[in-house]
């Protein structure tokens, strides 16, 4: 219920599933998320999926828990613009979720509550029932498999695991310029100037645009550019290399990603 609480914001109408859709995996189709006032954002807002399992959150890793985290839209100023404290005056004329918070934590609804409530909602958010979990692949997408996991395109070096990432931060060469960043707005480190944290691929065919400004409109275009070895910057990650893939290669990678897809999570949520 407060996940999907417009009265979370100073105008009273933007929500947490505002820019985490249920519909696109918990990620948003706009290039960038928009706030209050239609303020837009600067990064395209992830996926929720698996969340609970990310040991580091935002596109820099500065945030080590979604309690934390879920305090965050609160205080920016093109997200929710408003205290929080001020929400909790509102919130408590709820008397639905009034008498819940009384139920499930034995208090008065608070902050401590209204984060803590939305961190335990984003925990249920587990996605790990495509058809590549369960083996049901063409042939296309068992050579994009292939190719996926082969030691000539290293993908799975970044995109490791049950969960597609090895939770590292990388620069993949994917832009000609980057304005934001990244991990050195946390560390103000050069060698962290335009490195962001590596995503999880899972229901990347439904989390359309990527990147962290959602500047890369299709799934053909990332890995066209990965082909090519993307573009020139000083903290490029050494992994990435031209690979000189054919149209047909390419095409079954895309076909692989997409078959991690997991129908069932996005039908569960709509």
């Amino acid at each position: 219920m407060l996940f999907a609480s417009p009265k979370l914001s100073r105008t009273e109408t933007i929500s947490c599933s505002s820019c985490h859709n249920p519909a696109y995996a918990f990620a948003d189709p706009r290039p960038v998320s928009i706030g209050v006032d239609s303020r837009s954002g600067l990064r395209n807002a992830p996926s929720l999926a698996n969340v609970g399992y990310v040991p580091a959150l935002m596109r820099e890793g500065g945030v080590p828990t979604l309690e934390m985290q879920v305090l965050v839209p609160f205080q920016e100023h093109a997200e929710f613009d408003v205290n929080i404290l001020t929400v909790v005056e509102k919130l408590q004329a709820d008397t639905a979720l009034s008498a819940r918070s009384l139920r499930a934590y034995g208090k008065p609804l608070d902050a401590f509550v209204i984060t803590r409530a939305i961190a335990a909602f984003e925990r249920t958010l587990i996605s790990g029932r495509s058809r590549a979990d369960l083996g049901q692949l063409s042939d296309v997408e068992r050579s994009g498999e292939q190719l996926f996991r082969s030691a000539r395109t290293g993908c799975s070096s970044c995109h490791a695991g049950v969960l597609y990432t090895n939770h590292g931060y990388a620069n993949n060469g994917a832009l000609r310029r980057y304005a934001d960043p990244g991990r050195a707005r946390l560390t103000n480190k050069a060698e962290d100037s335009a490195v962001f944290r590596i995503p999880s691929l899972r229901n990347v065919g439904v989390t359309a645009p990527y990147m962290h400004n959602g500047s890369v409109q299709t799934l053909e275009e990332v890995i066209a550019t990965y082909s090519s070895g993307g573009y020139t910057h000083r903290n490029k990650d050494s992994r990435i290399r031209p690979l000189h893939l054919s149209s047909e290669e390419q095409t079954s990678i895309v076909a692989f990603l997409r078959s991690l897809t997991d129908a069932k999570f996005l039908s569960q949520h709509q």
